[in-house]
């Protein structure tokens, strides 16, 4: 673990140090809001906006992050995944744990506040896409890491598990974003 602080410890630092400021940014957003009826909802909807930046730009400045090494690419789906977990139990955990987590704050909030991206597969879907980016960006600017489709994989599976955590906010609204809407009724006459 402590390999971990060292690698990333500024990364957590500058994270909570910009807590305020989220905190701030979502009040403002919420208080200024004219696109919701009551309170709760101002605020439901300014949080599921802050949320997913700032729950994914930690994960994405450490992936991004140059280090002392060449790039490779991995496209053999579950190679690395298989060889991580024939290693130290540490770094299998800190390894997959950290790519569940990478999208999963855009998976949680994106259904919340866009009812088009409500449904498990959207939500892997959409961390897949995010994760193709972020893996090709390693590789386009040559940062010293491995470009590996089974991060893509557990990154996507990261998005659509934490979309499960957040379905009871968003799982009626997808129903009702799709049903259409009745026209009145006309007298007739």
């Amino acid at each position: 673990m402590g390999q971990v602080w060292r690698d990333w410890g500024g990364v957590v630092l500058a994270t909570l140090a910009g807590l305020p400021v989220l905190v701030l940014v979502t009040a403002g957003l919420a208080r200024h809001r004219r696109d919701a009826a009551s309170v709760g909802e101002r605020w439901r909807r300014s949080v599921a906006e802050v949320g997913p930046v700032a729950g994914t730009l930690p994960w994405v400045w450490m992936i991004l992050t140059p280090r002392d090494a060449s790039r490779e690419v991995d496209l053999v789906p579950l190679r690395d995944l298989v060889d991580l977990l024939s290693g130290p139990a540490t770094t299998a955990v800190v390894q997959v744990v950290g790519n569940l987590l990478v999208f999963a704050a855009l998976g949680f909030f994106a259904p919340v506040r866009l009812p088009a991206l409500a449904g498990v597969g959207r939500l892997f879907l959409l961390g897949a896409a995010g994760s193709v980016l972020v893996e090709s960006l390693q590789y386009a600017l040559d940062l010293g890491r491995v470009s590996s489709v089974d991060d893509v994989l557990l990154n996507a599976t990261g998005a659509a598990l934490a979309g499960l955590l957040s379905r009871r906010w968003w799982a009626g609204r997808r129903a009702a974003a799709g049903r259409p809407v009745a026209a009145p009724a006309t007298p007739r006459g």
